[in-house]
């Protein structure tokens, strides 16, 4: 072999500078070694000593192995200042200056960047006290809990609340019902005889006020998604779940409502102020999209009855007869039909038959039918297209003449569970029938559960909505919550007569603080944790969790060491428990949260 000079190299020496290097390698790998085992034990050590302090040992069982505690130590996490007692990070008023005015995105969920994220204890109010209990609480709440008084000031005249002595109580009115909301219910009930058997049992209430049209449905066997922006209006939604009623904080603004295609039986909006026949009735689509074939879509306020209100809307009789036939016309050709109207209420239907649809397809037609490639279930900062969600043909039972009516359709396996991966009817009633044994085993660990101690509750990560249909006999609802990156079986939990939304818990769920008396997951952190740091889930569990409200956390044994740990530092009290079956390597954390006051000034 010649060297690139051309003078011969000879073998030996390559092999004289070779072993020397083999050496020195050899050496430094087996210190590098010995290192890393000396700083490997004693990090453990640390850790496994974190964990025993915060869960505790059961005598005569064996420790916590020290690998499994790696990433585990206990963290002390501040309060924040006193003025975030109703923060809300994904819709923050104090965010909105950064976006656009368009259609009012600035209301949407703008959620902060990793960098932002608050690392604190969200506290109450001064004077906060435990919620009045269900059913008492859909009347009253305490004002201290809820401490704003614009919608009593402006809302006096229309009965949505009024303010005596320490509460606020709750007469049932509103824009649309100032006599009652009742009475107003009753005249719906003429115009929809769905609404008495069980063929309409879940509704979705845009621009919901304080949810006095949910409530009272609530004692009619129909179950409402209350939804408002965090607007002027001040804690729309956090009213209605002091009050003990399903609502989440949202608005049809630019993106989907996160929801699937099809779920709702009936959409309402009392004077909403949704401009309904603008922007080609972008709104109106996305009200279509949510609403299920055969499902009702009922409006009062403008421009319905103009003929007799147009005086009282400062506006000409012949704008609103305009704006009446613009809507009119838009919601024809959404393939909606006027079904029924008397005095201010109007109901339109989606038409289930397909023969309507089909004339979307020629050309020309506004709105158009949504091509092939938008996917209606789609519902995660999924932008609104102007396009009509058309019916999937495949499905035969999905519209509502042809589901089971209320409450057979609770325990019956939906249509749309041949579309998850893995599922089956088989499948479905093997879970329903999980579900039963482990609610019956929750509530030897809780007996708060099926007591008026417990209203709002939340899965937070769902599958077919068995946890919520296992508890169906209690006086609770359940918010299904199912994961934005994990099988999409939402539609499912609907089909059953169950409500829910998409959620990332990467981000702040869109509600008020101290909502929810229990939270209940299932092996969230072993599906997420790759995604989401744990510190940051927990921490919007507390802020979400009512005060002496409980948490069922459902882990590997390794999770539920690493949420005890943490527990401590948010002031919650934790026990383990063995599972229904006792399998070792799955655990039951019951977890509270403990009352405390802020100890700060105001600051932010």
């Amino acid at each position: 072999m010649k060297h690139k000079d051309g003078k011969p190299v000879l073998q030996h020496d390559r092999v004289s500078r070779k072993v020397p290097m083999a050496i020195m390698f050899v050496v430094l790998c087996g210190f590098s070694l010995y290192l890393g085992g000396l700083f490997c034990s004693e990090k453990d050590k640390y850790a496994t000593n974190e964990v025993s302090k915060a869960t505790g040992s059961a005598k005569g069982k064996p420790a916590i192995p020290a690998a499994g505690a790696l990433q585990i130590k206990a963290v002390k996490f501040n309060e924040c200042p006193a003025d975030f007692q109703d923060y809300t990070p994904c819709t923050d008023p104090k965010r909105w200056k950064k976006f656009s005015l368009h259609r009012l995105s600035f209301m949407e969920r703008h959620c902060p960047p990793v960098f932002e994220k608050k690392e604190c204890l969200v506290p109450p109010p001064d004077g906060y006290k435990l919620p009045i209990r269900w059913p008492k609480s859909k009347d009253e709440c305490w004002y201290r809990n809820v401490p704003y008084d614009w919608i009593n000031k402006q809302k006096s005249n229309q009965h949505w609340l009024k303010k005596e002595g320490e509460k606020f109580l709750f007469p049932g009115g509103g824009t649309m019902f100032p006599n009652g909301v009742s009475e107003y219910v009753d005249k719906m009930l003429d115009l929809i005889p769905g609404m008495k058997d069980g063929t309409v049992r879940t509704a979705i209430d845009t621009g919901c006020g304080v949810a006095s049209w949910g409530g009272d449905l609530l004692d009619r066997g129909i179950l409402t998604v209350s939804l408002a922006p965090r607007d002027n209006h001040e804690a729309q939604v956090q009213f209605a779940l002091e009050r003990g009623i399903p609502a989440v904080l949202g608005i049809i603004s630019t993106q989907r409502l996160p929801f699937p295609s099809s779920s709702f039986d009936m959409a309402h909006c009392s004077r909403c102020l949704i401009p309904w026949s603008e922007f080609g009735g972008i709104y109106l689509l996305e009200v279509h999209r949510i609403l299920r074939p055969g499902g009702f879509w009922v409006l009062s306020g403008p421009p319905v009855n103009y003929e007799n209100h147009w005086r009282g809307w400062n506006t000409t009789i012949e704008d609103q007869k305009t704006d009446y036939e613009k809507l009119q016309e838009l919601l024809t050709s959404m393939c909606f039909k006027l079904y029924n109207k008397k005095d201010d209420i109007a109901v339109w239907q989606k038409l289930s038959d397909s023969s309507c649809y089909k004339k979307l397809e020629t050309l020309d037609t506004y709105p158009p039918k949504c091509d092939d490639g938008t996917e209606p279930d789609s519902a995660w900062y999924t932008p609104i297209r102007p396009c009509v969600v058309v019916p999937d043909q495949k499905y035969k039972k999905i519209a509502l003449k042809s589901l089971a009516k209320w409450p057979e359709r609770l325990h019956t396996a939906p249509e749309r569970v041949s579309d998850v991966r893995g599922s089956s009817d088989g499948a479905f009633k093997h879970d329903d029938s999980k579900w039963k044994t482990r609610a019956k085993h929750y509530k030897k660990l809780v007996p708060a559960i099926g007591t008026d101690k417990i209203r709002n509750v939340m899965d937070m990560n769902t599958i077919y909505g068995g946890f919520a249909a296992a508890l169906i006999d209690a006086p609770l609802w359940v918010m299904n919550t199912v994961s934005s990156y994990s099988s999409n079986t939402l539609g499912v939990v609907y089909d059953r007569g169950l409500i829910g939304t998409y959620h990332d818990w990467c981000e702040a769920f869109s509600t008020y603080p101290r909502t929810y008396d229990l939270l209940h997951l299932d092996g969230l952190f072993t599906a997420e944790s790759h995604r989401c740091e744990m510190k940051y889930v927990l921490l919007e569990m507390d802020r979400i969790l009512r005060p002496n409200g409980y948490a069922i956390i459902r882990e590997s044994s390794y999770f539920a060491d690493a949420v005890a740990t943490m527990a401590k530092g948010m002031k919650w009290g934790c026990r383990k428990e063995e599972t229904e079956y006792g399998v070792e390597q799955e655990k039951i954390l019951i977890c509270q949260k403990k009352l405390w006051y802020s100890s700060k000034q105001s600051s932010r």
